[in-house]
């Protein structure tokens, strides 16, 4: 492997130009429509609550490190597992790509803001109060009919406090929060590309928020339906959802497993194309099979939210749609196996140097190929119908999403930190927090297959000495302390490195796109002139077009476009 400096040369452009504006004071951030500060305060809860999510899942786990614990309460429990996997997904995992999307895109596509700011600054105040809603819950009666309340255990008679009706307002605060983020980014990358931005230029990383925003626009309308027929039930005597009244509590699985499978393939899609990013920028070239990895992300996404019956191979289904769900989920092998091949290709072919992005980049591939593999085996009917209510299956999602979310968006977050904020991340901090993130995982989730195997079930608050598990539940919650103190170190690092970091230039890593191009971190209005992209790899051509001007051949491509 090659080595290259910390801090690159300045070669940056000098039509960036400008000093950075200072920070805007409180009430300038809450009302800002500018792209760059709504995706800020989207990224900073998202990490927040990856810590009450972590520590939330320490709790889970103490309860259950010893059997016939009694450290906590079987309603306790439930309502800190049911709040724990609500903030994983709906305050971490999804809040955190459309963060990065929305910050990104535009600067990549050379845009100076997005298309409907107003609409975005709208959505991040939805998002917002959804979370407040859902941690509120806490001073009267917390959600505790588990991640996904499935009828009847979620209708009134069976749960008559209010804490379904906090969850169902909450998540659907920040699901309509984040549809209007969806569908001003989608507008913005429809209307607003630079001149000479065709699709066939435009990075990986813009594909995927084109195809995770029309990901949204389908699966939150229906999962939005979903928890109207449910609050209606409750509180209105509906039977969209009752049994023997005219509904089906079948209903409800179908609609929320269509949403919650199409964000989980929405997150993969988010962190792929970012780790695309890294390793092309690391690797000093572009993937071998570029136009191969933007099918398969949007293969993903489509064939992945179709498979979303994989979930209910042990619900009362015909064999019909049962076969349909393995076919299907067999199928994402193809996308997933080309993109993984691509990246792998990439770097195994490159000198490169290992830096904090691309170390956090191979953890996310390793540990979730992990969680793949484990789930197309699952996804048999022979093999799903014995492990999918237990913590086989359990590991097998979360070794999938903490690949992708947790290390991916560390990752995507190291790679554009000195764009978002003008200064580089400590990179030993970095690199002791990503090994001890990386140990925490495999610890925490490899005992959790045997625990599976012993069938042992999820979401039950204790187990007993004669399962034969113990041992397995032990080193399990050992495992999710470190975990959890290697995510306290992650973030402690961002942190700590936006005042005490080196200060980055423009372009740090010498990258292809053009959000290198503008100033770290950019201005409001992100680029004094509108680039002229010319290929792929408009920063390169940039620089080369420097390189000529100041040998007197020509004018430099980025200042065709001047901007009043």
């Amino acid at each position: 492997m090659s080595s290259y400096p910390t801090t690159m040369p300045p070669t940056r452009p000098e039509i960036a130009g400008g000093e950075s504006q200072d920070s805007p004071g409180w009430s300038r951030l809450a009302t800002s429509p500018d792209h760059k500060v709504i995706s800020l305060i989207l990224i900073s809860a998202a990490f927040g609550s990856a810590f009450l999510a972590a520590f939330e899942l320490v709790i889970v786990r103490l309860q259950l490190a010893v059997p016939e614990n009694v450290f906590l309460n079987a309603v306790t429990f439930d309502r800190l597992l049911s709040v724990y996997g609500t903030t994983a997904i709906f305050l971490f995992a999804l809040p955190l790509c459309i963060g990065l999307l929305y910050y990104v895109t535009p600067l990549q596509i050379g845009s100076r803001g997005t298309a409907l700011p107003r609409l975005g600054q709208t959505g991040l105040w939805m998002f917002i109060i959804g979370g407040f809603l859902l941690y509120a819950t806490f001073l009267f009666t917390p959600p505790e009919a588990g991640i996904n309340p499935f009828p009847p255990l979620s209708q009134e008679v069976f749960t008559p406090n209010n804490g379904v009706d906090a969850w169902i307002a909450a998540t659907g605060m920040i699901t309509l929060g984040l549809l209007l983020l969806s569908i001003d980014l989608l507008v913005t990358v429809r209307n607003l590309r630079a001149p000479g931005m065709a699709w066939r230029r435009a990075p990986i990383f813009v594909w995927s928020a084109a195809i995770v925003a029309w990901q949204m626009v389908v699966i939150v309308p229906i999962f939005l339906a979903a928890l109207t027929m449910l609050m209606i039930d409750r509180q209105l005597g509906g039977s969209f959802f009752t049994g023997g009244a005219g509904g089906a509590p079948l209903l409800w699985q179908h609609l929320s497993f269509i949403f919650f499978t199409g964000a989980y393939m929405g997150v993969a899609v988010t962190m792929l194309g970012a780790i695309s990013e890294v390793v092309q920028t690391f690797t000093r070239r572009p993937l071998p099979g570029r136009e191969t990895v933007i099918g398969s992300l949007a293969a993903i996404a489509t064939i992945g939210t179709l498979a979303w019956t994989q979930n209910m191979i042990t619900a009362p289904l015909g064999s019909g749609w049962k076969y349909y769900a393995m076919v299907m989920s067999i199928s994402l092998i193809v996308p997933f196996g080309l993109i993984f091949y691509n990246l792998i290709s990439a770097v195994s072919s490159s000198d490169f140097q290992m830096r904090a992005p691309l170390r956090f980049a191979m953890g996310a591939l390793s540990l979730a190929s992990i969680g793949l593999a484990v789930e197309v085996s699952q996804s048999t009917i022979a093999v799903g119908s014995q492990l999918q209510q237990t913590y086989d299956a359990w590991a097998a999602t979360h070794f999938t999403l903490i690949g992708f979310a947790l290390f991916g968006g560390f990752a995507a977050i190291s790679y554009w930190y000195p764009k978002m904020t003008g200064r580089m991340l400590d990179e030993q901090r970095a690199k002791i927090s990503f090994w001890v993130m990386f140990a925490g995982s495999l610890i925490a989730l490899v005992p959790l297959f045997g625990a599976g195997v012993e069938d042992q079930v999820t979401d039950s608050y204790r187990f007993f000495a004669d399962e034969d598990v113990a041992g397995f539940n032990l080193v399990a919650t050992l495992g999710t302390v470190v975990l959890f103190i290697g995510i306290l170190l992650a973030i402690g690092n961002l942190i700590r490195s936006r005042e005490a970091g080196a200060a980055a230039t423009p372009d740090p890593w010498r990258g292809e796109s053009l959000e290198w191009l503008a100033l770290s971190p950019p201005e409001q209005h992100n680029f004094d002139v509108l680039p002229d992209v010319r290929s792929a790899q408009p920063m390169r051509d940039i620089r080369e077009s420097l390189v000529r001007r100041e040998a007197g051949q020509e004018t430099p491509a980025g200042e065709s476009q001047p901007v009043a």
